[in-house]
């Protein structure tokens, strides 16, 4: 008896020595865990805007949510090899996507030429005599150029709400060498571009509506 009872906690003891094993073993063969993604943000206005009660006849621009053309209506960061190729950094991208943080400093940019008494985020239920339209063709970080370069690309038209009409309309293409050939150099130039692409669009947007 026991001789039997040595034999059987001899044997719990080797399976266990076994199953460990095994179990380090089929561990070793799992892939670690992925690294949380680096997170950007382009600069932005983000402080609510007051309810305004305005005049009759008072000018109001509304900015309208920016559309994006294919490829860039997403958080990842786009660069460029080589042309017609967009590509997207694998562990580093924006918190959100790139019109939803181009919108905020759109409102901000333009508020500050003083050419309209409001302007206004969409959706609003406030009614403009302006609508500012915008469509992102293009933000991407361009390694095919030493130093690497940042290309901003912004599609802008002016509406006249009550005639439902066209009044002026422009593309600004903006393009930043980068400091460093890495996703953090291009976030720095996409900053920079975009604050430039805010400037020529708000003076568009005041000399479209003195005309």
């Amino acid at each position: 008896m026991k001789r039997c009872c040595h034999r059987s906690a001899g044997g719990a003891l080797v399976a266990a020595m076994l199953a460990g094993l095994v179990g380090g073993c089929a561990s070793s063969f799992l892939p670690p865990p992925a690294a949380a993604p680096a997170l950007y943000t382009l600069a932005a206005d983000n402080e609510a805007i007051a309810a305004l009660a305005l005049p009759a006849g008072a000018p109001t621009l509304i900015v309208a949510l920016p559309r994006a053309a294919p490829g860039f209506d997403t958080a990842q960061i786009a660069y460029v090899r080589r042309p017609y190729e967009i590509e997207y950094f694998a562990h580093n991208q924006w918190v959100d996507t790139p019109p939803k943080m181009l919108a905020p400093m759109m409102v901000s940019a333009v508020e500050r030429s003083d050419a309209f008494h409001a302007v206004l985020a969409a959706p609003t239920s406030a009614t403009g005599q302006w609508r500012l339209e915008t469509e992102l063709v293009r933000l991407q970080q361009d390694f095919s150029l030493a130093p690497s370069q940042v290309r901003l690309t912004l599609r802008a038209t002016l509406v006249d709400t009550p005639a439902r009409r066209v009044i002026a309309s422009r593309e600004f293409d903006v393009r930043v060498s980068a400091a460093t050939d890495d996703p953090y150099g291009g976030v720095v130039a996409a900053q920079r571009a975009a604050s430039q692409v805010m400037t020529r669009l708000a003076a568009f947007c005041a000399e479209s509506v003195a005309r």
